[in-house]
């Protein structure tokens, strides 16, 4: 059985999310002849290991280990000696027998997963529960904190702060460039405090390995308490990490089965689904309607965890389990929502978002922005000569990302030709038919062009005559 008693005792104490360490192999929760298999694959794949490291690896106690140890002495399976002079434990060597040897070749044969001790699916289950993401609230201040430097529609900012606090899917829609995706991605600094993620999970027997390094951001634990020096890392279960709320994101690459637990047949180890890693945190779909699947398959394969907020996986052995479902999922598109899904999906989307093309002030506030960053002065007259000149003229909307976008193009011609980049309305006309790929050519700037030659030169390339 899992070890409740540890877990409800450490609710008393100041990290009280995180469980005790088990004593004993049973308060692992995890079958004693598995980790007899685990210890050995170890030891086979290691080589001869003193305890300490032993233990270190597989996150578990000396006196859960030491019975493992045991049991394969027992079996002659496993040498110890010492080396030290010490005689305390940490001069204990192990090294398996050649019987050991054999039997442990045999067992990463089966499943070559030799690396910490994993969590049972139930612990985790409760963990993930006890850790919800429900129990976070975001507030105005917040909003205003992590958002509030952002150009953004004051309405889409109140959506979102409502969004975060009801726990449901948030659909976050409009044109390509208008921002969408920079401002999902800043919601991760929304989340709040910190969870615990297992090194692992055993599913049926089978290992699935949790932590990801890309994922989980590490959170290191207090050395010692300060009322009596005891090491917390001691008391804690070092089956589990303590980490950041996680922030995934996938986008055109995700595909169905992508969505389920993969088995790599040449390694023999499983790989957990990326939503599954999202747990307690924030999971991001971007460019919704640009996957290899189609939007409704995708789509379908949420209704049922966004609304029992439990989904179900398999192992290539075909078993079937379910996890916890608990996330804020966000979907940004550039389709609006009824493009790409029915009444059915759409009924289960909490907050539908649009984020538009922004206004001529708002336009400015980050034209001024970006001018700043890459260090060009800034000049009114050349920016009333791209809204009127080049926007209004051709119709495009005022999109958040075209300052950034045409202004690195100034930087970079002004590079080219060693020079401090300048606002002009020749620079700005450059950066515009490049970066729109207009029917007529791109005109060249020399250095020290004026507007008048610079389109005199434009006219003499396309009629040779003149």
């Amino acid at each position: 059985m899992p070890n409740d008693a540890a877990l409800a005792a450490s609710d008393s104490r100041p990290d009280a999310l995180f469980p005790l360490a088990p004593r004993t192999p049973e308060e692992t929760g995890v079958p004693f002849l598995f980790l007899v298999e685990l210890i050995s694959k170890v030891l086979y794949l290691r080589g001869q290991m003193q305890l300490s490291e032993l233990t270190g690896h597989v996150k578990l106690s000396v006196g859960v280990v030491d019975k493992v140890l045991t049991f394969l002495r027992s079996e002659k399976l496993c040498e110890t000696s010492r080396r030290g002079s010490s005689g305390t434990d940490a001069d204990l060597c192990v090294i398996l027998t050649d019987l050991g040897r054999a039997r442990a070749a045999v067992y990463v044969q089966q499943n070559a997963y030799a690396g910490p001790a994993p969590v049972t699916l139930e612990a985790y289950t409760r963990q993930v529960m006890r850790q919800s993401v429900a129990g976070m609230h975001t507030t105005s201040d917040d909003i205003a904190s992590v958002l509030g430097q952002l150009v953004v529609d004051p309405g889409v900012l109140e959506q979102i702060g409502a969004a975060m606090n009801s726990g449901r899917a948030i659909f976050v829609h409009g044109p390509a460039g208008s921002g969408k995706t920079y401002l999902a991605e800043r919601l991760h600094a929304l989340l709040k405090g910190t969870v615990l993620i297992p090194h692992a999970i055993m599913v049926d027997r089978e290992v699935l390995p949790f932590y990801d390094s890309l994922v989980h951001e590490l959170v290191p634990e207090p050395e010692a308490d300060s009322a009596n020096g005891i090491g917390r890392a001691a008391l804690n279960d070092g089956r589990w990490l303590r980490v950041k709320r996680p922030t995934v994101m996938v986008g055109g690459e995700l595909t169905l089965p992508m969505l389920d637990v993969q088995f790599d047949a040449g390694s023999r180890m499983y790989h957990a689904p990326s939503h599954l890693k999202a747990n307690n945190g924030l999971f991001i779909i971007d460019d919704l309607g640009r996957q290899r699947c189609s939007a409704v398959e995708l789509m379908n394969r949420w209704i049922v965890p966004m609304d029992r907020r439990q989904d179900y996986l398999s192992l290539h052995t075909g078993y079937k389990f379910p996890v916890p479902f608990d996330m804020v999922i966000v979907f940004s598109s550039n389709f609006a929502p009824d493009q790409l899904a029915d009444g059915a999906f759409l009924r289960r989307l909490g907050y539908k978002i649009l984020v538009d093309a922004v206004t001529p002030d708002q336009y400015l506030q980050i034209f001024r922005a970006v001018c700043t960053d890459f260090g060009i002065a800034f000049d009114q007259g050349a920016f009333d000569f791209l809204l009127r000149a080049l926007h209004a003229r051709e119709q495009r909307p005022l999109l958040a990302c075209y300052p950034r976008d045409l202004l690195a193009q100034v930087r970079d011609l002004a590079r080219y030709y060693r020079q401090a980049p300048q606002l002009t309305q020749e620079s700005l006309t450059w950066a515009w038919h490049n970066y729109f790929t207009t029917h007529s050519k791109t005109p060249s700037i020399q250095p020290g062009a004026t507007a008048s030659g610079m389109f005199y030169e434009r006219r003499n390339r396309a009629n040779p005559g003149e």
